[in-house]
C-alpha cells in the first residue's frame, strides 16, 4: 500500500501564495534591497573610519539635534494631539468637519511650502518672529525653529492613531467610574488612558520616525548654521554636493541604525502595553 500525501488545509483567503510571493518580492526590492545597498556601500570604508566620522563632532552634533529634537517633539505632541482628537470626538460644534480636516494638512502640503511659511512666520522680522523679538527670543534659524517645523510635521500621526480608538471607548466606563466617585482625573488616568495607550505610542512612533527624516520643512527654518541648527540629513547632502558618497552612506547608514534601535525599544514598550490592556 502506497502512503497517502498528507492532508493539506486549504488557506481561508484565496491566491495565498501568490498574494504572499508578491508582498515578500515588493518589501524586498522596495525597502531590503536600497537598505542592504546603503549599508554595503557604507561598509567600503571600513570600521575605523565609520567610528571617526560617527566620533566627528560635527557628525554628533548633527545626529544629537535630530534625534533628540525628534522625541521632545513627538512627545510634545502627545498631550495636545490627545486633546485635540478628544475634541473632535467628543464634541459636536460648528466647523468641526473644517478642523479635522486642517489636521491633515501636514500631510498634503509640500515640506519645502511648510518651511516657507514657518520661516515666513517665524524669522525676527515675521509677524511672531517679531513680537518674540521684542521679549529677546529668538525662533527661526535655532533649535526652537528646527523644534518647531517638527511639531508640525508630526502633530496629525497622534491624532490620527488615537482618534479612531478613542471613538470606539464605551462611555458607560467613564459614567460608571464617575458614579463610584471618581473624580475627573483619576477617571482619565484610570479608564481613558489605558486602552489609549498603544495607540498613543502607535502614533508617538510614526511621528518620532517623520521627524528624524525630515528635511525639507526644516532647512528653511532651521538657518543650518554647523554645530547649532544643523540637521543630519542636511549634513548628508552636503556630503553628496561635496562628492563624498562613501561619508554620506556612512552618516545614512549611523542614522538608519539609531532609529531602527529607537523603534525597537518603542515596539517592544507598545506590545508590553498592547498585552497589559489587552487592546490592539
Amino acid at each position: 500500500m502506497t502512503p497517502t500525501a498528507p492532508f493539506v488545509k486549504p488557506s481561508v483567503l484565496p491566491g495565498f501564495r501568490l498574494t504572499i510571493l508578491f508582498t515578500l518580492l515588493y518589501l524586498t526590492l522596495i525597502v531590503l534591497l536600497p537598505i542592504g545597498a546603503l549599508l554595503f556601500r557604507a561598509s567600503s570604508l571600513g570600521v575605523h573610519e565609520i567610528v571617526a566620522l560617527a566620533l566627528d563632532s560635527r557628525t554628533l552634533a548633527a545626529l544629537r539635534l535630530s534625534f533628540l529634537t525628534s522625541l521632545a517633539a513627538a512627545a510634545f505632541n502627545v498631550p495636545f494631539g490627545l486633546l485635540i482628537a478628544w475634541v473632535l470626538v467628543r464634541y459636536d460644534f460648528p466647523g468641526r468637519r473644517f478642523f479635522d480636516a486642517i489636521i491633515d494638512l501636514p500631510f498634503a502640503l509640500p515640506t519645502a511650502v511648510a518651511g516657507i511659511a514657518l520661516t515666513a512666520l517665524y524669522a525676527p522680522k515675521g509677524w511672531i518672529g517679531s513680537i518674540a523679538a521684542l521679549a529677546g527670543l529668538k525662533i527661526a534659524f535655532t533649535p526652537a525653529g528646527v523644534f518647531l517645523a517638527l511639531v508640525f510635521v508630526g502633530l496629525p500621526f497622534i491624532v490620527r492613531t488615537v482618534q479612531p480608538v478613542l471613538g470606539e471607548l464605551d462611555r458607560e466606563l467613564e459614567e460608571a467610574a464617575a458614579t463610584l466617585g471618581a473624580g475627573r482625573l483619576r477617571t482619565i488616568a484610570s479608564v481613558v488612558l489605558p486602552p489609549l495607550t498603544p495607540a498613543i505610542l502607535t502614533g508617538f512612533a510614526l511621528a518620532f520616525a517623520r521627524a528624524v527624516g525630515e528635511y525639507g520643512s526644516v532647512i528653511f527654518i532651521a538657518g543650518n548654521i554647523p554645530y547649532v541648527s544643523e540637521i543630519a540629513p542636511l549634513l548628508i547632502v552636503i556630503k553628496l554636493e561635496e562628492f563624498d558618497y562613501a561619508g554620506a552612506t556612512a552618516v545614512a547608514a549611523i542614522m538608519l541604525a539609531i532609529s531602527f534601535a529607537t523603534l525597537l525599544l518603542i515596539n517592544l514598550i507598545q506590545a508590553r502595553a498592547r498585552a497589559r490592556y489587552g487592546h490592539v
